[in-house]
């Protein structure tokens, strides 16, 4: 009958213990597969943080002409992807051109896709992520 003497049941040990290159690569594809779901998350989280800065730099009436304010109102107007504009094409419309009817064209149809950038954001995060 062999022995386990300490010597050879060290050996053993010392194997199972290194990880096998499957499991290396499953990690590592995790690892990648988190940070594209995080980059993604942010980037919606980001498009979300224009969309209402935007209807809040209509809401108090920002200077058009600053060109910060120029530059938030111009890449909100492109992440509405014009479903959700401020104009008669945006999903609702209040009528007039008083600064009332543009406040809530605003707050309404960018509040709205800054929440569909939101919800879009987390289910690719989940799917990319899982």
């Amino acid at each position: 009958m062999a022995r386990n003497t300490p010597e050879t049941a060290g050996d053993s040990v010392e194997e199972s213990a290194k990880p096998d290159r499957s499991t290396q690569a499953k990690a590592a594809v995790t690892v990648v597969r988190t940070r594209v779901a995080q980059v993604v998350w942010v980037l919606c989280v980001a498009a979300a943080v224009v969309l209402a800065a935007g209807a809040l730099c209509i809401a108090l009436k920002a200077n058009p002409d600053n060109a910060l304010v120029k530059l938030i109102l111009q890449t909100a107007d492109k992440l509405d992807l014009g479903v959700f504009s401020r104009g008669k094409d945006g999903v609702a419309h209040f009528k007039g051109h008083t600064h009332e009817a543009l406040t809530k064209n605003a707050l309404v149809n960018w509040g709205l896709a800054a929440v569909v950038w939101l919800v879009v954001g987390r289910v690719l995060e989940r799917i990319i992520r899982n």
